[in-house]
């Protein structure tokens, strides 16, 4: 069975996101201290990540593409809301993360 154009283009932006969701996930570093106040917030954000890229993992086993792009756009959104925040710590790496310049 062949894949519409659709399907096709939903692929691969899915394929994307993913490998670029993880890898950002991969990059990040909690930035307050420990014994913070605001540690436990960073961890949580780096939490709903996590959440929301499994879910996007088994959206995709189920064969639903649309459900899969969204929970791994939610998850790269929590990253970059952490980052933008300061929370977490994305380097300087403005192709990864929304950052102010």
């Amino acid at each position: 069975m062949t894949s519409s154009p659709v399907e096709v283009a939903l692929r691969e932006r899915l394929d994307r996101y993913l490998a670029l969701t993880e890898r950002a996930l991969g990059q990040v570093r909690v930035s307050p201290p420990v014994r913070s106040f605001l540690h436990g917030g960073a961890e949580d954000l780096l939490g709903m990540t996590r959440t929301y890229l499994k879910d996007a993992r088994h959206f995709e086993e189920e064969g639903d593409l649309v459900r899969a792009l969204a929970a791994v756009s939610y998850a790269h959104a929590w990253l970059d809301a952490g980052v933008r925040l300061g929370l977490l710590d994305g380097g300087d790496d403005d192709q990864t993360f929304t950052q102010y310049r």
